[in-house]
């Protein structure tokens, strides 16, 4: 379909048996209120599933994939992995995939969200990974690394990872109540926030306007670098720092190129991150 825009990452294009990408909003079969024609790639309540499924098609042929078998997922942010031997008549529930075998397009959504693919040139082995902050926390993109270590015999140093497109630190206002959850569970969390506060230090207000205790206003939120976090865990499972490729592109900034959860809120669509070993 005309309009169809795909980004991609250089060094997996140097793969003659991969395929890969990462969607935008571009071109597609779905209108939204404003009349644009948009590339929504999740079965959404505002879009018809006629329209998906032809943006699934077309996102597909854009890739030069539609030999292959679109495998997505049930995602319910949590840090359980699927391996696929073939391609299955109806999604599964899980937030990660991985498989060795060709013909396969694993595929995860996402609207803000950080899509990771992970790839192994050697073992031509491919993942998809669906990272919010509940997943991450969970530490799904190293269990991931785990996984294709355990089933395929990968190392880790042999990796390339990409993480595409996803709300950037400039955008993503947390509770910060998530700052506790994450220093608890990992060491290394401070550089992830931009202030590193819980929300359970002493409020100098409740003695200025003589509030009791439960009625001033709640702390400010603080943001989060989910890009960062990712990365330190792909770092963590022992991948090269030279072989993660991130994407710099906000979701929330970038409206006119990406869907964005945040901002868009139910009226947002989905996008997709796939990789796949061609048959």
């Amino acid at each position: 379909m005309r309009g169809v825009e795909v980004v991609e990452l250089a060094p997996f294009n140097n793969l003659p048996w991969l395929v890969h990408g990462f969607s935008t909003r571009a071109g597609g079969s779905s209108i939204v209120d404003s009349g644009q024609r948009v590339l929504n790639l999740g079965f959404t309540d505002w879009d018809t599933r006629e329209a998906v499924a032809k943006n699934r098609e077309a996102f597909r042929a854009a890739l030069g994939a539609s030999a292959l078998a679109l495998v997505p997922l049930k995602q319910f942010h949590s840090s359980l992995i699927r391996f696929f031997p073939s391609a299955r008549n109806e999604p599964c529930k899980g937030d990660a995939s991985l498989t060795n075998q060709p013909g396969l397009l694993l595929a995860v959504q996402t609207a803000d969200c950080v899509p990771i693919l992970l790839v192994d040139a050697k073992k031509r082995a491919v993942a998809a990974i669906h990272a919010g902050w509940r997943g991450t926390l969970a530490r799904i993109a190293e269990k991931t690394v785990g996984q294709m270590r355990m089933r395929f015999g990968c190392k880790p140093s042999d990796l390339l990872a990409a993480m595409g497109p996803s709300i950037g630190g400039c955008c993503y206002e947390v509770g910060t109540e998530l700052v506790s959850k994450f220093t608890a569970q990992f060491a290394d969390a401070e550089p992830w926030f931009d202030e590193l506060r819980t929300g359970e230090e002493p409020n100098p207000l409740q003695w200025l306007n003589m509030m009791p205790p439960g009625h001033q206003p709640p702390p400010k939120n603080v943001r989060f670098d989910l890009r960062k976090a990712n990365r330190a865990q792909l770092l963590a499972a022992g991948l090269a720092d030279k072989n993660i490729y991130t994407s710099d592109l906000c979701t929330a900034c970038s409206g006119d190129l990406f869907f964005s959860y945040r901002k868009q809120r139910a009226s947002s669509g989905r996008m997709m991150a796939v990789a796949g070993i061609r048959p």
